[in-house]
């Protein structure tokens, strides 16, 4: 049986993270996936400004043209109807998980992370676990890294997310056409409490709908409608994938076992965002267990985490509360309506979307509409037709 001080399962960002994080900090890494890379991976690739910012801390890695396109035109509909066309807005990136993966992956194993690929996990113990193909590893502290429907999730809790809460989404890669412009698409009602996404690549244009599952009885009308909306290839089968979508493990962990990335829930359930969440709890994964190993008891390595990943979690709260002006009946035509006429909430949105604001940061502007909201919520459940 091999012996690492860390395992992570799963290299998407979050376990490619915490792989190059602990690697170069000098203890032996294995970083278990069951794809061989460059594998597909079902994701908009929507590329923040947190994003760079997290990739060039972990990765020492910058946003080139060969792995992402770059754009400052944004693009807000509601089922088709323009709401906002505006260039020159905050700048954000787009890339293909496929390529991007395989280059965090490929930074993890030349930080010396080694590669265990190919073979899923079928048994996992406290301090151990076994392979499909009969390989045997032991570790001090285990990252699980791999993705919504974890393993290791599952392993520690009975079940690796709530079917009550979670988000689904379905996805083409549809191929770009010439008359296709460089806009990032957003469609707000799409889906019930979701979107849909358009975003463009170098060769193609990544076409979604997503939201909360149980709102959305029928996803897929939701995403042959969209289809149709932006003229995509009809003929392509849509992939689908739960997303957490803000259902975030309160506890992402126990022990020497800790949970990172969609494995632990972090998804930000208003823009979506996960890789850069992904690859922020990946680190702080990382540098938990090496505080944990560094004081010789690996199974403090949760104490430590919990509170380096709270700031996350706390971020996901206040999202939820934005959410809550965006999607329910009562609320989401005043939120139309300001993104319409381009208020100062428009320009919130999309500092948003492309990671230069955070949600502590828009506190001021959700108090002062908190009672022309809460009117709107008492006269809808009153059924009341008056004038705004």
């Amino acid at each position: 049986m091999s012996e690492y001080d860390i395992i992570v399962v799963g290299s998407g960002p979050a376990g490619s993270a915490a792989a190059t994080t602990a690697a170069k900090a000098g203890y032996s890494v294995a970083v278990v996936d069951k794809a061989v890379f460059p594998r597909n991976k079902l994701c908009g690739g929507l590329f923040t400004g947190r994003s760079q910012k997290a990739m060039r801390r972990i990765f020492g890695q910058e946003v080139t043209q060969d792995l992402f396109v770059t754009t400052d035109h944004m693009r807000l509909l509601s089922k088709g109807r323009v709401l906002a066309d505006i260039p020159g807005a905050p700048p954000v990136h787009l890339t293909m998980r496929r390529d991007f993966d395989a280059m965090l992956h490929g930074e993890a194993i030349k930080a010396g992370a080694i590669p265990y690929l190919g073979h899923p996990i079928s048994e996992l113990g406290e301090n151990a676990l076994t392979l499909r193909d009969g390989t045997q590893l032991a570790f001090k502290v285990l990252i699980g890294a791999d993705g919504v429907s974890s393993f290791v999730a599952k392993t520690l809790f009975g079940r690796s997310f709530n079917p009550d809460t979670i988000g689904f989404a379905l996805e083409i890669e549809t191929p770009r056409t010439p008359a296709k412009d460089n806009a990032v698409e957003i469609d707000l009602d799409a889906a019930s409490w979701g979107y849909g996404w358009s975003f463009p690549k170098h060769k193609s244009v990544t076409v979604g709908v997503g939201g909360i599952n149980a709102r959305n009885a029928n996803m897929k009308a939701n995403m042959t409608a969209y289809v149709r909306q932006t003229d995509s290839d009809e003929e392509l089968r849509f992939k689908g994938q739960y997303l957490p979508f803000g259902d975030y493990r309160k506890k992402p962990g126990r022990g020497n076992i800790l949970l990172a990335g969609d494995a632990a829930g972090l998804v930000d359930p208003v823009t979506g965002e996960g890789i850069a969440l992904a690859m922020e709890s990946g680190s702080y994964a990382a540098e938990a267990a090496i505080k944990a190993l560094q004081n010789k008891r690996p199974q403090t390595a949760y104490v430590h985490y919990s509170k380096l990943v709270k700031p996350i979690q706390r971020s996901i709260d206040q999202a939820k509360i934005w959410r809550m002006i965006m999607f329910p009946k009562a609320t989401k035509g005043y939120f139309r309506k300001a993104l319409e006429r381009g208020s100062s909430m428009q320009a919130k949105y999309l500092d948003l979307l492309a990671g230069e604001a955070e949600y502590a940061d828009l506190r001021g502007a959700l108090l002062r509409r908190i009672p022309n909201l809460g009117w709107r919520f008492i006269k809808h459940r009153l059924g009341f037709k008056g004038p705004a």
